[in-house]
């Protein structure tokens, strides 16, 4: 979790970093707790108990349930 400890500026500031090294061609995996970060991926999934139980794909914006 990248803001894990971080105040919603330096939040924000983090992810920045992150959304320009993917511009330039790197792959992100993260995990969150915080909703409000998914806005930043192209992909999505959600666990629950170690079992996926949402997959959502923002270019396509399908989304799957398990």
């Amino acid at each position: 979790e990248p803001t894990g400890n971080l105040d919603s500026k330096n939040g924000d500031a983090v992810m920045g970093l992150l959304e320009e090294l993917h511009r330039e061609g790197a792959t992100i995996c993260m995990v969150t707790h915080d909703p409000r970060f998914s806005r930043y991926a192209e992909r999505t999934v959600q666990l629950f108990d170690g079992r996926v139980v949402d997959e959502t794909t923002r270019a396509t914006g399908d989304a799957r349930s398990a």
